[in-house]
């Protein structure tokens, strides 16, 4: 069963308002996710202007700041397996006053529900560094970016603590500058952490072998379970079987075979040329890129 819990709106200090992704205390204390969400609010909440959060309008901005530029993982997918994974996120905020970085006067944090609307909406994964920004580079005096470093733990609770929360995360950013301007956006953009897939017992033979016979090629994908810290096998996936010649720098794609339910493929070629063979799982929305390798001499 998942816990659900509901996002709820926050004061902020001064002209500005912040959004923040919050929940009852009563249920603050059932979903460590949401206890987050409710640190992530406080870290910016003082007495001020109530904003109440609707998912058509996310962006929020009191007076000339911006946030121009979001990075997290160098725009590439947060592959996730049994271990913790950590990753850098970097922002980007202009204000002609100068921006605020210190004490979470910038900050950014990566979220996982449906819609943060206070009424309807629900969070069940929270991902943020309670220290805030390690570092911020001020490029000028009205621009700094702030570097963050979040990790990702699975099978924890306050981390990816069931496998249902691969795929799409949103990312939640607020910035401060000197002059008391704010900016908030729940769903600045997207970003996707995935389930880690691989190949076992991966195995292209016989080998050597000689040209005209037939090579077996065979080895089953697995993807990382959050919530039973394993490897299980992933069923009903379609999986390319590549060659690169021997002294060529390029695959091409020879078939394609789909896994059975318990993630085995299995295919034959016959033997033409010395080279390496290779299955190649393109991914998907919650799994990430696989693949395995075996040369074969041919003779």
């Amino acid at each position: 069963m998942r816990i659900r819990a509901s996002l709820a709106a926050a004061a902020f200090s001064g002209a500005a308002a912040l959004t923040a992704l919050a929940v009852p205390a009563a249920h603050a204390g059932e979903n460590p996710a949401a206890t987050k969400a409710e640190q992530f609010k406080s870290a910016h909440q003082a007495p001020g202007k109530q904003r109440s959060f609707a998912a058509s309008s996310a962006a929020e901005a009191d007076g000339d700041i911006q946030v121009t530029k979001v990075t997290v993982n160098a725009n590439k997918d947060v592959v996730v397996g049994l271990s913790p994974k950590s990753f850098n996120v970097y922002v980007t905020v202009t204000d002609p006053s100068g921006v605020n970085a210190e004490q979470h006067g910038v900050d950014v944090a990566l979220w996982h529900g449906t819609d943060p609307d206070p009424e309807t909406g629900d969070l069940d994964g929270f991902l943020w560094n309670e220290n805030g920004a390690e570092s911020c580079d001020y490029w000028s005096a009205t621009a700094a970016t702030c570097k963050f470093t979040i990790t990702a733990k699975p099978g924890e609770a306050d981390g990816l603590w069931d496998s249902s929360l691969n795929g799409k995360w949103n990312v939640t950013v607020f910035a401060s500058a000197n002059d008391g301007d704010t900016y908030t956006n729940d769903f600045y953009k997207n970003h996707w952490i995935k389930r880690a897939s691989s190949f076992s017992g991966f195995n292209a033979g016989p080998e050597p072998v000689a040209k005209g016979k037939t090579i077996t090629i065979s080895g089953t994908l697995k993807r990382a379970s959050w919530s039973y810290m394993k490897y299980y096998g992933y069923g009903s996936q379609y999986v390319e079987l590549q060659f690169k010649k021997a002294g060529t720098s390029t695959y091409s794609t020879v078939k394609t075979v789909k896994t059975s339910s318990s993630g085995y493929a299995q295919t034959t070629v016959t033997a033409s040329a010395a080279g390496t063979w290779r299955f190649h799982y393109a991914g998907n929305s919650t799994s990430s890129v696989a693949d395995a390798y075996d040369y074969v001499d041919v003779r």
